[in-house]
Formats: structure tokens, C-alpha cells, sequence
């Protein structure tokens, strides 16, 4: 697989990690099963709490901070085993959690951030994982201003590695086209 960057980090997509019949099984399957929440962050000092919504699995009750908040991760389940199993096959890398967010719509996304929190591996693999509607994802230089752009489809998997936290930012963008919802998963490994 090919690194879509040009400098200062690691990011390798695959299209169809997941067959359309396995896409559809694992969405239905993260909707009904992970015990989904409202975010809530602290933003130029106000408290709050986002449309999207989050949840916070691992192999223990990791804690987890970023935004001035703190996470407790629950553990897997049946379901996110097998995902986190088939992306530690076609990464090569492991992971002992996983931050799942679900966008209802194109009207909820990211804005730009690097997953650079002081408890993950430092230069660590997060591997981003999509199912449901296919969204863009637009990664940032931060020195150099260059963007780089592509669609996460559902099923698709793309592999953030080497120092693209320390170099680059990454968002969703929001669109008001987009009706259906996504589920994003990204596995990493805490330390």
C-alpha cells in the first residue's frame, strides 16, 4: 500500500477492507450493540456536548483524556473484537482500544486535530476504520499549509502512522448533502 503523503508521516488507504455484506453486518451490529454517548469537551472553556456521538472500548478500563475530559474504556465487544482482529491483520500493527464516533449526517464532522494525546504510543498506528455513509477526510500540513483530501468509504480503512500527528492535522468536513449517518472507528494503542 502506498503512502498518500508526501513528507513527515505514514498514511496508507485501503478502499474495501471490509466486503459490502461484512459492512453492513458490522453497522448494524456497532448501532445496536456500543453504548453510545454524547461528547463532551471543553472548547475555549465552555462545557460542550457535540450532536455526534462517542463511545470508548479497550482490552481494560483504559482512561483516556483529551478536551479536558476523561474517558473509561469498556471492554470489547464480540463485535469490535472481529473488526480490531481483521485491521491488526491488514495493518501488522496491534492495538488495546478503540475511540468510536457517530456522525448522524453530514451536518456533525471534525474540526482540525491531531491525535497526539500524551497516553498514546508515541509514533504509534491509529487505524481509521468507516461503515455507513461515505465521507470526505481532508489531512493538513502544519508548517507547510498543504491539504490532501480523500473519501473514506464504508469499509475502507486508513492507516495514520509514523510521526503524521506531530506533522499533519486531519477533519471531517461538515455537508449538508449528506443525510445518512457514519460510524468511524479508530483503533490505538495506549500506553
Amino acid at each position: 500500500m502506498q503512502n498518500i503523503l508526501s513528507h513527515d508521516g505514514e498514511a496508507q488507504y485501503w478502499k474495501s477492507a471490509f466486503s459490502s455484506l461484512m459492512c453492513e453486518k458490522y453497522y448494524a451490529n456497532l448501532m445496536n450493540d456500543i453504548n453510545w454517548k454524547h461528547d463532551e469537551l471543553t472548547m475555549f472553556g465552555k462545557h460542550v456536548i457535540t450532536k455526534r456521538k462517542v463511545a470508548w472500548y479497550g482490552d481494560r478500563p483504559f482512561a483516556y483524556k483529551y478536551s479536558n475530559k476523561t474517558k473509561i474504556a469498556m471492554l470489547w465487544t464480540p463485535g469490535l473484537n472481529l473488526i480490531k482482529e481483521q485491521i491488526e491483520l491488514i495493518s501488522g500493527h496491534t492495538y488495546n482500544s478503540c475511540l468510536l464516533n457517530l456522525y448522524h449526517n453530514g451536518e456533525e464532522g471534525m474540526g482540525w486535530h491531531s491525535d497526539n494525546e500524551k497516553q498514546l504510543k508515541e509514533n504509534g498506528a491509529i487505524a481509521s476504520v468507516s461503515f455507513g455513509a461515505p465521507r470526505k477526510f481532508t489531512l493538513k500540513h502544519k508548517t507547510t499549509n498543504e491539504k490532501i483530501s480523500l473519501v473514506l468509504d464504508s469499509g475502507s480503512l486508513l492507516l495514520m502512522s509514523g510521526s503524521i500527528q506531530k506533522n499533519w492535522l486531519h477533519s471531517l468536513p461538515l455537508s449538508k448533502k449528506i443525510k445518512a449517518a457514519r460510524i468511524n472507528l479508530t483503533f490505538r494503542t495506549i500506553i
